[in-house]
């Protein structure tokens, strides 16, 4: 079985392909290695799969040196005659689809980019699979879509009409996107909303990285609404277990398309995360504490039962082992110019 991975590159698609290989698929990765945050770290990940940065050329796959099962090529999602070109070339069973411009804030900042990106190359991932189908399009979606949501826990059925980032809204327009392909074409389709991802190899604009780094330099960190926040917190090595879960489950009933939380399903205290990773880290933090910040919210709380119903899904790490896991490795790998924001 051969699976499409875009953003093999990033934070998800890196632990992703690791566990397609160990499961025996044939994997090819698709990445562009922007500079939203540093390529560096981008291709420290790649070394790791066995990917030489010096032979990255754009839309030339090269094999991996340390597994002949795994290929990767750098390519935007928005050219659209070279995404098809492998498409027609791999003849994938499955796609799963994890590159996107990400960020809530910097959405604030820099709009464009998410509307080329996250809308234009989502658009195309449909087209190629509206031509040359897979057996199962895995997409990556976001807990953002529900916006300020005062219900909790937060489920698949609740409205979802009110983002409050341009991140957000380019979401749920790939959701939207995906359910009108699913229908018109029966193309299986699953859309999975993650919930705030931390682990080693992580994204140094999210805040364990921001974090971890400014408590090793001794800088403050910043404690954004004094605090009073709660993420539900899930570890990487849950969240691909997810995703390579329902990558590989059949749909059952006439329906084609669904949309499923992918989380913890235990929310966590900013603070009581800030008090384990210094654990982790063994420092104190300094903490600046600062207002709620445009474009987030104050909680995040997954509901897992549709997930759990379909895929047998139960998270198995809890917030001390990870952060555990996630400190050691932060402190065997740690180099500031790799990890730069």
């Amino acid at each position: 079985m051969k699976v499409l991975v875009t953003g093999s590159a990033g934070f998800i698609g890196f632990h992703t392909v690791n566990q397609l290989l160990k499961d025996g698929f044939e994997v090819v990765g698709l990445d562009n290695i922007n500079d939203y945050y540093s390529p560096q770290l981008k291709y420290a990940r790649l070394k790791q799969a066995g990917i030489d940065q010096d032979e990255i050329k754009w839309y030339q796959p090269i094999r991996s040196k340390l597994n002949p099962s795994y290929s990767f090529v750098r390519m935007n999602l928005e050219d659209k005659q070279q995404l098809f070109s492998l498409f027609q070339a791999q003849n994938f069973d499955y796609v799963i689809n994890l590159a996107a411009q990400a960020g809530v804030r910097y959405s604030i900042e820099n709009p464009d980019v998410y509307i080329q990106s996250n809308i234009l190359g989502f658009h195309y991932i449909l087209e190629a699979c509206r031509y040359f189908p897979p057996r199962h399009l895995v997409h990556a979606s976001s807990s953002s879509v529900y916006g300020a949501n005062a219900k909790i826990p937060f489920s698949e059925e609740d409205k979802v009409d009110t983002p409050v980032s341009l991140y957000a809204a380019t979401k749920k327009s790939n959701e939207l996107m995906a359910h009108s392909y699913s229908d018109l074409y029966k193309l299986s389709i699953t859309c999975l909303r993650f919930f705030t991802v931390y682990g080693p190899w992580g994204r140094p604009d999210m805040a364990p990285m921001l974090f971890a780094k400014a408590i090793t330099e001794g800088k403050p960190i910043k404690v954004f609404n004094n605090g009073e926040m709660e993420r539900d917190f899930t570890y990487v090595g849950d969240i691909v277990t997810g995703v390579v879960r329902t990558t590989t489950t059949e749909f059952t009933g006439n329906s084609k398309y669904r949309v499923l939380n992918i989380g913890n399903g235990s929310p966590v205290n900013l603070m009581a995360f800030i008090d384990e990773l210094e654990r982790g880290l063994e420092r104190v933090a300094v903490k600046n504490y600062l207002p709620m910040q445009a474009g987030d919210v104050p909680r995040t709380w997954a509901s897992q039962e549709k997930l759990r119903e379909i895929t047998n899904y139960t998270p198995k790490v809890g917030l001390r082992e990870g952060i555990a896991e996630f400190a050691a490795w932060f402190q065997t790998f740690y180099e500031p110019k790799i990890l730069a924001g």
